[in-house]
C-alpha cells in the first residue's frame, strides 16, 4: 500500500467521473426553401400532379397512340382540304398547253394554301373546344392537357401544333432536311414523360382520355 493511505481513505487523484452527455434537442429547421420545393419535372423529381407518380390519376399515353393520333389526324386535314378544294375546281388535270401549265402552277399554290389553312384551323379550334383532344386523338384514346391543370386555349394550342410544330420544325427541315421533325416526334421514345419537342415550351403532355 501506497505511503499515507489507509484502507478507506479516497484516492488523492481519482479519475474524475465522465460527463454525461447532454440530451439531443430538436433538430435545426432547414432553411426556407431550402427542401421545401420538390425538384422541376424533367430533373428526375416527381411528375406533375394528375400525371404518373403525381397526385391525380391521368396516365400518360404510350407512343403508339400519339402515332396513331398523328396519323389519323393527317388523314383528316387531308379530307378537309379536298372537301374544301373540290367545289372550288381546283385539282391536278393534264394540260396539252402553257396556258394550262399556268393553271396547274395556280392550282398547286392554291391547293397548298388551301392544306396550309386547314391544318393551321383544324388542330387549335379542336383542342380549344374540346380541351385538348382532335378527331384523331379521339379515336386514339388520347388528350392533350397542360400540367398546371389550366385548361387548353387556343393561343397554347397554336403556340404547340402551329408555331412551333408546325412552322419552327418545318422550318428547321427544310435547312436539314428531316432531321429536326424526326428528332420532334421520337422525342417520346426516350423522355421520361413522353414529351416531344414541342411539348416543352408550352409545358404540355399527352394522356390517355
Amino acid at each position: 500500500m501506497s505511503e499515507g493511505i489507509t484502507p478507506g481513505d479516497p484516492l488523492r487523484n481519482p479519475t474524475p467521473p465522465s460527463p454525461t452527455p447532454p440530451a439531443p434537442g430538436p433538430a435545426p429547421e432547414a432553411p426556407p426553401g431550402y427542401h421545401a420545393s420538390p425538384p422541376p419535372p424533367g430533373a428526375g423529381g416527381p411528375l406533375p400532379a394528375g400525371l404518373p407518380g403525381g397526385s391525380g390519376q391521368l396516365v400518360l399515353a404510350p407512343y403508339g397512340r400519339r402515332v396513331v393520333a398523328y396519323v389519323l389526324d393527317a388523314l383528316i386535314v387531308s379530307a378537309i382540304a379536298i372537301a374544301v378544294m373540290a367545289p372550288l375546281g381546283i385539282g391536278f388535270f393534264a394540260v396539252d398547253s402553257d396556258t394550262g401549265i399556268f393553271a396547274l402552277v395556280a392550282a398547286a399554290i392554291l391547293a397548298f394554301v388551301v392544306v396550309a389553312l386547314v391544318a393551321i384551323l383544324y388542330a387549335p379550334v379542336m383542342m380549344w373546344k374540346t380541351n385538348g383532344k382532335t378527331v384523331g386523338r379521339m379515336a386514339a384514346g388520347t388528350r392533350v392537357v397542360r400540367a398546371g391543370g389550366e385548361p387548353m386555349t387556343f393561343g397554347v394550342a397554336m403556340l404547340r401544333e402551329v408555331v412551333i410544330k408546325a412552322l419552327v420544325v418545318g422550318i428547321a427541315s427544310s435547312i436539314i432536311p428531316f432531321i429536326p421533325w424526326l428528332v420532334d416526334i421520337l422525342w417520346p421514345l426516350w423522355d421520361e414523360e413522353n414529351r416531344a419537342l414541342h411539348d416543352f415550351p408550352t409545358n404540355t403532355r399527352t394522356i390517355i382520355d
